[in-house]
């Protein structure tokens, strides 16, 4: 029944409950005997296991097995067949075993007369190569390495592209919006309301949050013949790389890469030009696409693989094609197991089916919606669509702005580098950066298990009218509820284990105690915080220190050190609160608190056992060290308890 309440309802209950356990907390002096203490103390520890359990069924997010490995089967053959794969003719790709050594390659060279060449100067790590191989002599090679010991995948490489669809240029119109953004361009933005980034924006900002943007580059910077467009000026950019020139200079020489980072992180209130979903996302650029709007498998999972080994939290693949690769699905795959949430635009064919890499398993599948919130004439879609997004419709002008409805944004001109204006683009390619963008906003509040992210995207999802899960998936992402889903429900639920957990430890004492409210507040400021604020008030819960205490004390490494830094393992320890403990320990009136709060801290701990939200930086075992410090905490909580009932 728990699971049927509202996110709000279920806020004002355990806003009621700290009220009534404070209160509670305070009359315990004159409460019965020894015996009455450890009855109720029992009860405390049943309902603390019942909560467990309710949580982790809560949390458990469904399984995304993406499309099937026979229907992969079937799209390779029919590809080949068709000869519709953008298939190298002459190039294969071998992914041998890491651990293979020098000359174990020199000796799959001479056996097979082929030279294995890395991929790039990132994937030696990987052991990720490509070889020559004439078209006629390919299949038998292939079915060789296959069979061979030291090699994990041997494959026909592919092309992947972006879509070519019409793109036109915003008429340099006097605009005007008032408020906030103070974007002028803001109003021709009509998918940043279909989302509803307005109420979003006062909640988060994506501060810290690395989105990396594998496309045709980024124009992030003045660089020979290139240039940063304007209104990605003061944006934060983190280790470039050019997969398809081999170097450290990943700019964009086409338009579509910069227009999809717009999306995700576009400079926002800065008084100029359009805004972006989270204006504080560091994007990350990955040139995987040439000028022309195409890219290899290879540079692809190479640079996924970087990706997830250099930090970034999520991954936006506007790119696709129906080849499908063991070696991409192989890469996305590692990148999910790494905690990266790999968004995918989900094909422009207008077919009841999913292009790749959106069809592999982890990867979020983003179909395109128009002005009006149906999906587009273009978008694909069917039974493993997970979500869909704001793609745009250049056809029609059902906004009634006097512009076509694309989805806009500042970038380059299509093919020429040296000049920049605000485009209107469609396609699934601009649905799925709308979709990283509040991915990065949910990481923000310190989910970062991709599993997890994927959920509150699709839990949180609007069912627009004419919803079909068929064309929509879990329906229309809604970045306000996403936001408040990630921080409220968490928060609540981290509350009871806290408050379960020292409503336990205080009548296990069976001793008389007068702990006051003092305790409950330590209990809430350890375990959820102030969870229930953002609910009152979405403006006060966004300043900046208000914004720290609407998170438990273990989560306020975010404030500290942003998204980033989040699972720092000093933050989730019991080493703050034995600080505090240490410091303050020695006044009567603070012990109170000072339980409370470790116990409030333990029940946050336990939470993320149960959940597995987020990873705790350097830990490899994150359940046994949280468990470990969460009974730390219990233990010492309780004698600060028992010291103040001898008082």
């Amino acid at each position: 029944m728990i699971i049927l309440i509202s996110d709000r309802t279920r806020s004002r209950i355990f806003l009621k409950s700290l009220q009534a356990f404070g209160k509670r907390a305070a009359i315990l002096k004159g409460m019965g005997t020894s015996s009455g203490n450890k009855s109720r103390s029992k009860i405390f520890w049943i309902f603390l296991l019942i909560a467990m359990i309710m949580v982790w069924v809560y949390f458990q997010p469904a399984e995304d097995n993406g499309v099937s490995q026979s229907e992969m089967e079937a799209d390779r053959v029919a590809a080949i067949a068709s000869d519709s794969s953008g298939v190298d003719r002459d190039d294969i790709l071998v992914d041998l075993d890491d651990d293979v050594s020098a000359s174990d390659i020199a000796a799959i060279e001479a056996e097979f007369d082929i030279d294995l060449v890395l991929v790039s100067d990132q994937s030696e790590d990987e052991q990720f190569y490509r070889a020559h191989v004439r078209p006629e002599l390919q299949a038998s090679i292939l079915a060789a390495l296959q069979k061979h010991d030291d090699v994990e995948i041997a494959e026909r490489d592919a092309l992947y592209t972006i879509d070519p669809n019409a793109v036109y240029a915003l008429p340099d119109l006097e605009a005007e919006h008032k408020g906030y953004p103070n974007d002028p361009k803001y109003k021709y933005q009509w998918h940043m309301d279909q989302i509803n980034m307005p109420e979003a924006w006062k909640l988060a900002s994506g501060e810290g949050v690395i989105v990396a943007v594998l496309d045709t580059g980024v124009a992030y910077e003045d660089y020979e013949k290139f240039h940063m467009v304007e209104d990605l000026e003061g944006v934060a950019i983190t280790k470039p790389y050019d997969f398809v020139g081999n170097t450290t200079h990943a700019n964009d020489d086409h338009g579509h890469g910069t227009h999809v980072a717009g999306t995700i992180a576009q400079a926002t209130h800065n008084g100029k030009g359009v805004t972006g979903v989270g204006r504080e996302i560091t994007i990350m650029p990955l040139k995987v696409l040439s000028g022309s709007g195409s890219g290899s498998v290879a540079g692809i999972a190479d640079a996924i693989r970087y990706a997830a080994d250099e930090g970034a939290h999520v991954i936006n693949m506007s790119l696709g094609g129906p080849f499908p690769s063991r070696v991409l699905k192989k890469a996305v795959a590692y990148a999910h197991d790494k905690g990266v949430t790999v968004i995918c635009a989900a094909g422009n064919d207008g077919k009841k089916k999913l292009g790749y890499p959106a069809g592999y398993p982890g990867a979020v599948a983003v179909a395109a919606t128009q002005y009006d919130k149906s999906t587009t004439f273009y978008s694909n879609y069917g039974k493993n669509l997970d979500i869909a997004a704001p793609g745009g419709n250049m056809r029609v002008d059902q906004s009634g702005d006097g512009e076509p409805d694309g989805v806009m944004q500042n970038t380059i001109v299509i093919g020429d580098p040296t000049k920049s204006g605000y485009f209107g683009f469609m396609g699934t390619s601009m649905a799925a950066p709308h979709a990283a963008g509040v991915a990065a906003l949910i990481v923000g509040e310190g989910i970062s298990d991709p599993k997890a992210v994927e959920q509150i995207l699709k839990d949180t999802a609007s069912h627009p009218e004419g919803y079909t899960s068929e064309r929509y998936g879990a329906g229309l992402i809604d970045a306000e509820a996403a936001i408040l889903k990630a921080r409220s429900e968490t928060g609540a639920w981290q509350f009871l284990l806290g408050a379960l957990l020292a409503g336990a430890v205080l009548f296990g004492t069976r001793k008389r105690i007068n702990v006051g409210a003092g305790f409950a507040g330590g209990v809430l400021a350890g375990s959820g915080g102030l969870f229930f604020l953002p609910y009152i008030s979405s403006c006060l819960a966004s300043l900046p220190g208000v914004n720290t205490l609407t998170h438990g004390l273990p989560a306020w490494d975010m404030a500290l050190l942003g998204g980033i830094g989040h699972g720092n393992v000093l933050f989730y320890s019991a080493l703050v609160p034995l600080g505090l403990i240490a410091l303050l320990g020695g006044i009567p009136k603070a012990r109170a608190i000072l339980a409370g709060l470790g116990l409030g801290v333990a029940g946050h701990f336990l939470f993320h056992v149960l959940t597995g939200v987020s990873d705790i930086r350097f830990m490899g075992a994150d359940s046994l060290w949280l468990v470990a410090n969460a009974a730390v905490l219990t233990v010492v909580s309780a004698v600060m308890l028992k010291r103040r009932a001898a008082e």
